[in-house]
């Protein structure tokens, strides 16, 4: 039926943008019902009472087995939809800054991605996040990587609407 507008569930997260001592970055690939092939950073949905920051510290473990690396700044803001597990979400999504050395992911993760719907993933030099042609979560993460400076204030995207598939 068209026109019937679409009941999303709030949902709260936060992604953690890991960079290596080059300026890559670490991305997971998705291929999601409502918005098909992407790449997103590690993260995830907040559990009950928990801080963004938090969160970004727990999901970047669980979703690289890494547990040195400690989400800093606040990169942007952004909101978005997305079906998830069957349940139509609009996601307000925090991105934290994050540096670490270029490495695999640490321990079994294969169920737990699978579980997620994630993929594989693969470390971006800037050049090529700049010409990804897959989507990128958020869109415009190249150009916030590129021109974020210590001390900046986050950038707020607001509600950010999916391209048409």
């Amino acid at each position: 039926m068209t026109g019937v507008p679409v009941i999303r569930t709030p949902r709260r997260a936060a992604r953690v943008a890991v960079l290596d001592p080059a300026g890559a970055v670490l991305m997971l690939r998705y291929d999601n019902e409502e918005v098909g092939v992407h790449w997103a950073l590690p993260g995830g949905g907040l559990e009950p009472g928990e801080s963004f920051l938090a969160g970004a510290r727990r999901e970047v473990r669980e979703e690289t087995g890494w547990g040195d690396v400690e989400p800093g700044a606040l990169l942007c803001t952004w909101e978005h939809d997305f079906t998830r597990a069957g349940v139509p979400v609009r996601q307000f999504e925090h991105i934290h800054l994050a540096r670490g050395p270029r490495r695999d992911l640490a321990g079994d993760l294969v169920e737990a991605h699978a579980a997620d719907g994630i993929l594989g993933r693969r470390w971006w030099s800037p050049d090529e996040l700049a010409g990804a042609s897959e989507a990128l979560w958020p869109p415009r993460l190249p150009a916030l990587l590129a021109s974020y400076a210590p001390g900046a204030d986050p950038v707020h995207l607001g509600y950010v609407a999916n391209p048409p598939r």
